[in-house]
C-alpha cells in the first residue's frame, strides 16, 4: 500500500489550561482532495498551524513526505512543499499583484546572492524565469490583466484568488487552503470550486481545504475530517458525513445540506 504523504498521528495541543485540539489522526495521500470541516472554534485553523509549523504540538507526531516535522521551523516546513493559505488574506498590499507571486516564486530561486549583488548573468536569467512563470500562474487565476496593479487595489474575490496562486508560485507538494470562499458571492464561489478542481487534476497536488460552504465541501471533496471542539468526531465520503448524527449534532441539530 502506498504511504501517506501525510500522517498526523494523535497530535494535540494545549494552551495553558486548554485544549485546543485533542488526539487528531488524518493521513491523506498524494492526489487526494480533502475537507477538514467543524462548527466555529472546532480547532480547524489551529490543525493547519500545527501542519505548517506555527504551533508546536503538545503530544503526537505529523510526518509529511516521510519526515517528523515537529521540530522543523516554518520556512523548513514550506520548503519541505507545504504551502497554505489564510482565514483573513495576508498579501502585501503595497506590492504589485506579479511581485506578490514572485516572493512566493523567489523560494525555488536556483540563482544565489552572490550573482544577484555582482549582477552576474545568472541572476537575469533566473529573475526573467521567475517573472515568466508568476505569470504563468497569473493567468490560470485570471489575474494576469493586473499584474502591475496593487495588490490592495484588487477587489475581494482576486485577493482571494491571487493568495491561492502565490501559495502554489512556492511549489507545493500539500497546499492548505483556509475558508478560500470566504467572504465571496455564490457565483465566485463556483468559479473557484472549478479552479480548485481543475489545479487537482493537472498536477498531483494534494488539497486539505478548511471551508465553510457546506457546497463546496460536498461538491469537490473526496474525503472529509470533522472536527468539533478540538476533537475528531468522524471522517469519511461526503455521503457517509452529510448523515452522520455527531456531524448533524455539531452543527446545532442541523442537517447538513448542499
Amino acid at each position: 500500500m502506498t504511504n501517506p504523504l501525510l500522517k498526523v498521528e494523535d497530535v494535540g495541543i494545549q494552551f495553558g489550561g486548554l485544549k485546543a485540539v485533542s488526539g487528531l489522526n488524518m493521513e491523506l495521500f498524494s492526489g487526494e482532495l480533502v475537507g477538514l470541516i467543524g462548527p466555529k472554534g472546532a480547532g480547524k485553523t489551529t490543525s493547519f498551524n500545527m501542519l505548517t509549523g506555527v504551533y508546536k504540538p503538545t503530544k503526537g507526531t505529523i510526518v509529511f513526505d516521510g519526515k517528523d516535522t515537529k521540530k522543523l521551523s516554518p520556512h523548513k516546513i514550506t520548503k519541505s512543499g507545504v504551502s497554505r493559505t489564510f482565514q483573513n488574506i495576508r498579501l502585501f498590499k503595497e506590492l504589485s499583484v506579479i511581485d506578490n507571486v514572485k516572493v512566493a516564486n523567489h523560494s525555488l530561486a536556483k540563482h544565489s546572492i552572490v550573482s544577484s549583488i555582482f549582477r552576474l548573468p545568472m541572476h537575469f536569467k533566473g529573475e526573467e524565469k521567475m517573472e515568466m512563470e508568476s505569470l504563468e500562474f497569473l493567468k490560470i487565476f485570471g489575474l494576469d490583466r493586473y499584474k502591475d496593479e496593487l495588490s490592495k487595489n484588487l477587489p475581494y474575490g482576486m485577493q482571494r484568488r491571487l493568495e491561492i496562486a502565490r501559495a502554489l508560485a512556492a511549489g507545493p507538494k500539500l497546499l492548505l487552503l483556509d475558508e478560500p470562499a470566504a467572504g465571496m458571492n455564490p457565483e465566485e464561489t463556483a468559479e473557484l470550486m472549478d479552479l480548485i478542481s481543475l489545479i487537482r487534476e493537472k498536477s498531483d497536488l494534494t488539497i486539505l481545504l478548511i471551508e465553510h460552504d457546506m457546497g463546496l465541501v460536498m461538491g469537490i471533496c473526496e474525503r472529509i475530517y470533522v472536527l468539533d471542539h478540538g476533537q475528531l468526531i468522524a471522517d469519511g465520503t461526503p455521503e457517509e458525513i452529510r448523515n452522520d448524527p455527531k456531524v448533524i449534532e455539531a452543527y446545532l441539530g442541523g442537517e447538513v445540506t448542499e
